[in-house]
């Protein structure tokens, strides 16, 4: 599955505008349209991060195949759910590494699901994943840089 965005390019720095630097908010996305798919979900991550893994973004039970930019930080969202990200609220929280470190790397996962999953307040990626298991029939990436200055 290809997952691209008119916000930044694969493998290119995510904009200012996408961080804590900037407004934080969610870029847009667009992917492939998976035959059987009945729903979506998204988690991005920063393995670059200094105590391991750090999640952006926990959002699942997408209906379309692409998100606007700017989704609101709120649980629901018509049909979508957003989860809790590592810094300990709703939705997409952009990239933020500390000032000293090199460039971090963040993954923008998607994940096309056969089912939509239980409406779940206050999930977490590890229970999305939990969640997914045994349900993902495609996922696609698409990653971006981000450096403080």
């Amino acid at each position: 599955m290809n997952v691209k965005s008119s916000s930044f390019k694969n493998e290119d720095i995510i904009p200012q505008e996408y961080t804590c630097d900037g407004s934080d908010i969610s870029p847009d996305l667009e992917w492939d349209n998976v035959t059987g798919a009945k729903s979506y979900a998204i988690i991005v991550e920063d393995p670059d991060a200094p105590g391991g893994t750090f999640i952006h973004w926990v959002i699942y039970n997408i209906k379309d195949n692409k998100l606007p930019k700017n989704i609101p930080k709120a649980t629901k969202l018509s049909s979508m759910i957003q989860g809790i990200n590592d810094f300990g609220r709703v939705g997409y929280g952009g990239p933020c590494p500390p000032k000293t470190h090199p460039p971090h790397r963040y993954y923008f996962n998607v994940y096309a699901l056969d089912v939509e999953l239980p409406e779940k307040h206050g999930v977490t990626a590890d229970e999305l994943k939990s969640m997914m298991e045994g349900h993902i029939i495609d996922k696609g990436v698409i990653m971006g840089k981000y450096k403080r200055r």
